[in-house]
């Protein structure tokens, strides 16, 4: 191995979309920013081109397929991290975790990368999600995080732990943006209701967890108080949720809400949604452990309003208190709306607590320091 080049693989389920396989991209691409070599294993998906593109590797392979016959790939792990001569693999998920520990395992001592496994979620706490917790290093992407594995995996020594805050990227989201006049003639043509009125934006994929049922109840509340607004559901649904889908569109017409929400499906252009938009809400039904839509808003200038918990609760915290609240309480979600809408309240919102470039600083200074073999007392 060169003494300052590192070959670095990661390790997830697939590359559609979402928080983890946008963080996954950014290592990535300051991997090879840095004259490292990036390698990562997924199943594929829309955004493999974008992450060739900046220089890394893929190898396709699906490592997160829920069945017994994905242990078959354990082989061509161990197979591919000695042919690539990998130095360090990352692991982000649950199963592909397991193929990953599996094949490192059954390596000799003297052929093993070093291993670092990286927890993005709150999972069911089982031996099953144990394996997250594998790595000689333990990265814990939010406070919530590091607590969580601390109550649940106590067998993790504070020494392997390492606090690296996901974070976003404030000059690609600049405060006070607003997207240019072909964009917005753009939206008022595909979404004209929408364009009509204050738009109050709930993005992310669509599932349960996401809390849907909470914002249309929010949207009829605001709608029977006179209260102008329209709801922007944005986000893709997986093939496996076309029912849940469908479940949120008939819930719509039950609701007599045809004019007051528009679903907008998978949108790659979030920033400029997230600066038309007068309040961006989170409503995830579960704790999350960060909140990467919450910070890209906050860093536009969008107010958030959240429930309180998990990563959400932190990073309205540092940047915008006036936006939490009680997880469930539909009554004072939809008041503090009101309040922003009105401008009831201030809306004066901190600066970025959470920057990109942090991140990776810190998670490469990782890299290098278990490459190298050193420990250093947790963050």
């Amino acid at each position: 191995m060169d003494a300052h080049r590192m070959t670095v693989l990661q390790v997830l389920p697939a590359l559609e979309g979402g928080g983890v396989e946008r963080g996954v991209l950014e290592i990535a691409e300051a991997l090879t920013a840095a004259g490292h070599r990036s390698l990562v294993v997924s199943a594929g998906g829309r955004m493999v081109r974008e992450l060739t593109h900046h220089g890394s590797e893929h190898f396709t392979c699906p490592v997160g397929a829920k069945s017994p016959m994905t242990l078959r790939w354990v082989p061509w792990m161990r197979r591919l991290m000695v042919r690539e001569g990998v130095d360090i693999v990352d692991i982000h998920s649950r199963l592909p975790g397991w193929i990953t520990l599996l094949a490192w395992k059954s390596l000799p001592p003297a052929l093993r990368p070093r291993l670092i496994s990286t927890v993005h979620g709150l999972h069911s706490v089982s031996r099953y999600s144990g394996v997250m917790c594998s790595g000689e290093v333990v990265i814990v992407v939010s406070e919530t995080v590091r607590e969580y594995v601390r109550q649940n995996y106590p067998w993790v020594q504070e020494s392997q732990l390492r606090l690296v805050h996901r974070g976003i990227d404030g000059s690609e989201y600049p405060r006070g943006f607003q997207p240019d006049v072909a964009w917005k003639r753009s939206f008022s043509g595909q979404f004209p209701l929408a364009a009509a009125q204050p738009l109050i934006m709930l993005p992310g994929r669509i599932t349960r967890l996401k809390g849907h049922q909470d914002f249309l109840t929010m949207m009829a509340r605001l709608r029977d108080s006179g209260v102008a607004g329209h709801g922007l559901i944005v986000g893709g649904a997986e093939t496996s949720k076309a029912g849940y889908l469908e479940e949120i569109r008939q819930l719509i017409g039950q609701m007599g809400l045809q004019e007051r929400i528009t679903l907008t499906g998978h949108r790659a252009d979030l920033k400029e949604l997230y600066a038309i938009s007068r309040v961006v809400v989170s409503l995830s039904q579960t704790p999350e452990s960060f909140g990467r839509t919450v910070a890209e808003a906050l860093s536009v200038g969008t107010p958030v309003v959240g429930y309180a918990h998990g990563g959400v609760a932190e990073i309205l915290a540092a940047q915008f208190p006036s936006g939490a609240v009680p997880c469930g309480c539909i009554t004072e979600l939809a008041d503090r709306v009101e309040q922003i809408l009105s401008r009831r309240i201030p809306l004066v919102i901190g600066p970025n607590a959470f920057e990109k470039s942090d991140m990776l600083r810190k998670t490469l200074q990782e890299y290098t320091e278990v490459t190298h073999g050193s420990r250093r007392a947790a963050a």
